[in-house]
């Protein structure tokens, strides 16, 4: 699998299916999605699924070979190989997957994730090559990205996903989303930085271009191939944003 380029000039609309889909929906949403998508070569789609559709999903995709698409897993172990029951070490993704999501609020609200329990995540992915997406929320994203500054890691996505955006279902402002991606900027202005939280088919016209953002990430939106599809298409014919 080539190792493709995470630079600030990239545009991203990923998927994170969370605990749904079995093998044969995870076709089905491919077969739908393939007929209706046209890659455009800035853009990359990235879909998350279940850990256990995951490896067959790669088996799918590589059939359909589908370009500017791309898999991530919605967690990564804090540890390497080794006796750790449950776990799903990232030298185990090599191979499978571009992409690992890190620190998601429901990781840390339900699985009492910690912050140092992500950066450890984020250090495993690094070292084989799988490019992390971290979330980070607006009231600890200081804390959350400064732990990380010691990890050698480029290709790093920074997901801004406010917990009240998720909570309530209501996405913030672009205007509040551009003030953020600022900010996160200043940390780590060389990394793509993309909005999650609430953004669906009813109001992603909103969330197309905001300064400073580099694409969406989107969770109930993504469950439906039409609806997805939908978000697709606009992000793609809208210009990139510095």
């Amino acid at each position: 699998m080539k190792k493709r380029d995470t630079s600030k000039t990239r545009r991203f609309v990923i998927g994170n299916w969370k605990c749904t889909k079995s093998i044969a929906e995870a076709r089905s949403w491919i077969d739908t999605f393939r007929r209706g998508y046209v890659p455009v070569e800035d853009v990359e789609v990235v879909i998350a699924p279940p850990l256990i559709v995951l490896a067959k999903l790669a088996d799918i995709l590589e059939e359909a070979a589908l370009e500017q698409f791309s898999l991530a897993a919605q967690d990564v172990s804090p540890f390497p190989l080794g006796s750790y029951t449950g776990a799903t070490a990232a030298d185990m993704l090599k191979g499978i997957c571009r992409y690992a999501i890190v620190g998601h609020s429901e990781r840390r609200r339900y699985f009492h994730e910690t912050a140092q329990d992500a950066v450890n995540k984020v250090s495993e992915a690094a070292d084989a090559s799988i490019a992390p997406i971290i979330c980070v929320d607006e009231k600890k994203a200081m804390s959350q990205l400064t732990a990380l500054r010691d990890i050698d890691c480029d290709n790093m996505i920074i997901g801004y996903t406010p917990v009240d955006a998720a909570s309530y279902r209501e996405p913030q402002n672009p205007e509040k989303i551009a003030e953020i991606a600022s900010f996160i900027s200043q940390v780590y202005p060389t990394r793509p930085i993309i909005y999650g939280g609430s953004v669906g088919t009813r109001n992603y016209h909103h969330y197309l271009s905001i300064e400073g953002v580099s694409g969406l990430f989107l969770g109930a939106a993504s469950l439906q191939a039409e609806s997805f599809l939908e978000i697709v298409r606009a992000f793609q014919e809208k210009a990139p944003v510095a």
